[in-house]
């Protein structure tokens, strides 16, 4: 755990530690507030198009009905 002190004094080393692969807790008054740790790569990039054939839209879509205002308004 690295207090909000430290951490600004010493950020370039902790970012360092982050690339390395360490996730670092940092803390306030020692109370944990957030995370510093490195980004996780995706396995493969997303590609337009990839859902083609599994998304499905009914007819009925782009229609908005009674209701529909009712359900989303509380009508």
């Amino acid at each position: 755990m690295v207090n909000v002190y430290e951490a600004k004094s010493s950020f370039s080393r902790l970012l360092s530690r982050a690339e390395a692969g360490e996730t670092l807790v940092l803390a306030r008054n020692g109370k944990p507030v957030a995370q510093l740790g490195p980004i996780v790569a995706r396995s493969r990039p997303v590609v337009f198009g990839d859902l083609r054939d599994r998304v499905r839209l009914h007819d009925d879509f782009d229609e908005w009905s009674d209701q529909d205002e009712a359900d989303w308004y509380g009508t």
